[in-house]
């Protein structure tokens, strides 16, 4: 991989793991349309670690509430204690989402490592990618049905302290299956919140943060598995790693912008077109 290559890579990756438009589909393209028919795991994992660092940087207020909490918690693990803890309108709020995160993450770790074994299988088949390209778009686009989403009653849309532990679960399980190249992690997972009643904005952030843990982790397995096949070019890894990361942020401020104007449906027609056009030259 080329240095030009690996910055049009990270600006793709960038755009796309915020945009809901697919990041693991887009590359999928990425690579084919450059020859590149077996993955660089070095190079995912810088883009995906640049891209983490956005959504660090983004939501870091947001992080540091929750990890004060965390240090001056006194646990009280008794069942009574912790279904109180658990419970909507919990005083301890940041911990209660914490736990929530960690709730939601283990669904989304079951899923991504069944799927994993079929990886190769995934990854190597545009025809899947434009398949659920398609399906991605019509997911964003039944937000925009007032029956369907959040926004689109204000007055009865939760916020992220009254998310549940279903809708945790739920969104969780979405989130392990946005392995699927096509389906975007952050779409999807925003959509799930808007259909369970979750104020827009809550949604997006309850999306972001779980994606934290998930990401780390699987960045941290290809990058154990990058090593252990001992080929790592650093110079292509940082020039992907720093776009990504610098794109990552300016795609994640606009869409937080559209989602709290009850747009996130836009991205529909994209994802329609794209899916239809690698669909028709995957056969």
């Amino acid at each position: 991989m080329t240095l030009i290559q690996a910055f049009i890579l990270g600006i793709v990756q960038g755009l796309t793991e915020f945009l809901p438009i697919s990041s693991s589909g887009h590359l999928v393209i990425g690579q084919h349309l450059f020859g590149l028919r077996h993955a660089d795991l070095a190079f995912d994992v810088s883009v995906h670690v640049g891209t983490l660092g956005a959504v660090v940087i983004f939501f870091r207020r947001d992080i540091a509430a929750i990890l004060t909490a965390i240090l001056r918690y006194r646990p009280a693990w008794r069942p009574a204690a912790l279904k109180a803890l658990l419970a909507p309108g919990s005083p301890d709020a940041e911990v209660r989402l914490a736990l929530l995160v960690v709730l939601g993450s283990i669904p989304t770790a079951i899923i991504g490592l069944v799927l994993k074994h079929f990886e190769a299988t995934l990854f190597a088949s545009p025809l899947i990618t434009g398949i659920m390209l398609l399906v991605t778009g019509s997911v964003l686009y039944m937000t925009r049905h007032p029956q369907m989403a959040a926004r689109e009653r204000p007055e009865s849309a939760r916020p992220l302290a009254a998310i549940s532990v279903r809708d945790g679960l739920l969104i969780g399980i979405v989130q392990g299956l946005a392995v699927l190249p096509g389906i975007s992690r952050s779409g999807t997972t925003i959509a799930a919140g808007l259909f369970a009643g979750i104020d827009p904005k809550a949604a997006a952030r309850f999306s972001f943060l779980l994606s934290i843990p998930a990401v780390a982790g699987a960045a941290l397995l290809v990058l154990l598995e990058a090593i252990a096949q001992g080929r790592i070019d650093a110079a292509v890894c940082l020039a992907g790693g720093l776009t990504a990361l610098i794109v990552g942020y300016a795609a994640l401020a606009l869409l937080v912008y559209l989602i709290n104007r009850g747009k996130l449906h836009a991205f529909a027609p994209y994802c329609w077109i794209v899916g239809i056009a690698v669909i028709f030259l995957s056969l």
